[in-house]
């Protein structure tokens, strides 16, 4: 079995990448996205972190968070909003035996992946990877059409230009999972 070593940095800025245990065809975040929004608004009222950047696809999300000063909790952190989450859709899904018995929804995968960011250069670089992501995964054709990103939000504080990765003749691989 893997050893999943995860690297706690006090006030680390990271990439997170979580998604669904079932992803074809799935849509629960996007469809959710109010309840996924407060699921964050409540943890950030009692854990703290910064978004620096944030995209919600149908069957996964993105983001680039920083940790309070000292911090380096990121895991309590996404434990309570996946929780509060799952707590607050429809239970729809399909549990197997094991699910049932030990009252878990399944509607995340278990493991995530966590990236810390090493500098300006590499934060600039994840940003704009979660920021292009509908557009790689075909959803959009310019990237500002998705709604659930905060491109709009730094759009407005100037980071990037409207038309920025406009449309499919941008060169996505460069950002290959």
């Amino acid at each position: 079995m893997p050893n999943y070593r995860r690297i706690w940095c006090p006030g680390g800025t990271y990439l997170f990448t979580h998604t669904l245990r079932i992803r074809h065809g799935n849509d629960l975040l996007v469809r959710n996205i109010d309840v996924l929004r407060e699921a964050v608004r409540i943890v950030r009222r009692s854990h703290p972190f910064q978004i620096h950047g944030w995209v919600v696809l149908p069957d996964h999300l993105h983001c680039l968070i920083e940790l309070p000063q000292g911090e380096v909790d990121f895991a309590l952190r996404w434990r309570l909003i996946k929780m509060l989450f799952s707590r607050a859709v429809p239970a729809e899904e399909w549990r197997s035996k094991i699910l049932l018995r030990r009252r878990e929804r399944g509607i995340w995968q278990r493991r995530y992946w966590e990236h810390l960011i090493r500098d300006d250069e590499d934060f600039r670089r994840h940003l704009d990877y979660i920021h292009i992501n509908p557009l790689k995964h075909g959803l959009v054709e310019r990237v500002s059409d998705w709604p659930y990103s905060t491109f709009h939000r730094d759009v407005g504080r100037g980071l990037y230009p409207p038309d920025w990765a406009g449309g499919p003749e941008t060169d996505l691989e460069l950002y290959d999972d």
